[in-house]
């Protein structure tokens, strides 16, 4: 059986990096002042920060059913048998439910895998999916796996500005007042399904020390006894300037200097939601 991976943007994998892999990339949608973008496509990171910025009206949204069937009708008239189809964490969004509905209508070929993940610890469920369809596993215990290793990750994020989080709802606006005005930054978390408070501290910087501390705490006590190669730890964030980013990395890389630690902006939907220059930093644990 011939089995295509799929996935949408929020993953950190671009469009064109999954062409190269072989990975199939769902572009997801930005609504700027009610207008559609698709990440990638006609929209950049740096110009969703310019929108931010500029106070224009930003928020994300899901797939259109039609554009994820194409895309799949489209795989299986190349010649695919199967397709595995993983999106972000069924917590955060609606579109792993839409596709399980949609994928209804498609007899058992197309399996949607609720990886319970997003960003860096998604990009590795993807890049392990690809690796098992590529040595012949099919459809289904891909899924499978996908779904029960789903926990062995978290996901900590430092927002800069609580308006965007205010913006959705997930904080009021008199609490993001007196936050602002005292300089305290969220740390927020997300292991398993929901993104949930983990913390609060005083600036940026002491964010970054306490995510490095709760992953450390992660990896001693989740994923204790684990080989350190088997472990990957990515850095992200939604930095405006090249130099930001780089000092992220390197903290991150400095506290783990025995593991593989990367860095991926943070998506144009989670961009949306979160603001510019906030931090994330991702840990999980690879069995493929």
């Amino acid at each position: 059986m011939k089995t295509a991976i799929v996935t949408d943007t929020n993953s950190g994998i671009t469009v064109e990096e999954g062409r190269a892999k072989g990975i199939y990339v769902i572009a997801m949608p930005v609504i700027i002042d009610g207008e559609c973008y698709f990440e990638g496509v006609d929209i950049t990171n740096g110009q969703l920060y310019d929108a931010l910025k500029n106070g224009r009206d930003v928020s994300s949204s899901q797939p259109s059913p039609g554009d994820v069937m194409e895309s799949w009708d489209a795989l299986f008239k190349t010649g695919y048998d199967e397709i595995v189809y993983i999106p972000m964490s069924s917590g955060l969004s609606s579109s792993c439910h839409s596709a399980v509905q949609f994928a209804a209508e498609y007899g058992g070929k197309v399996h949607v895998a609720d990886s319970h993940r997003i960003s860096v610890t998604l990009l590795e469920s993807v890049y392990e999916a690809k690796h098992m369809a590529d040595r012949g596993c099919p459809a289904g215990s891909i899924k499978e796996y996908l779904e029960h290793s789903a926990y062995q990750s978290s996901i900590y994020v430092a927002v800069n500005s609580l308006k965007y989080l205010k913006k959705s709802g997930r904080i009021t606006a008199s609490a993001a007042a007196v936050a602002s005005m005292l300089n305290i930054k969220p740390v927020l978390t997300i292991q398993g399904e929901k993104l949930d408070l983990y913390t609060k501290v005083r600036g940026m910087k002491q964010s970054g020390k306490k995510m490095v501390e709760a992953v450390k705490a992660d990896i001693a006590s989740r994923f204790g006894g684990i080989d350190a190669a088997k472990i990957r730890v990515g850095a992200a964030g939604t930095f405006e300037k090249e130099e930001d980013a780089g000092w992220w990395l390197t903290q991150v890389r400095e506290a783990f200097p025995d593991m593989e630690v990367y860095y991926r902006p943070l998506s144009c939907s989670i961009a949306s939601h979160v603001g510019i220059d906030a931090a994330g930093i991702g840990v999980c644990v690879l069995n493929e």
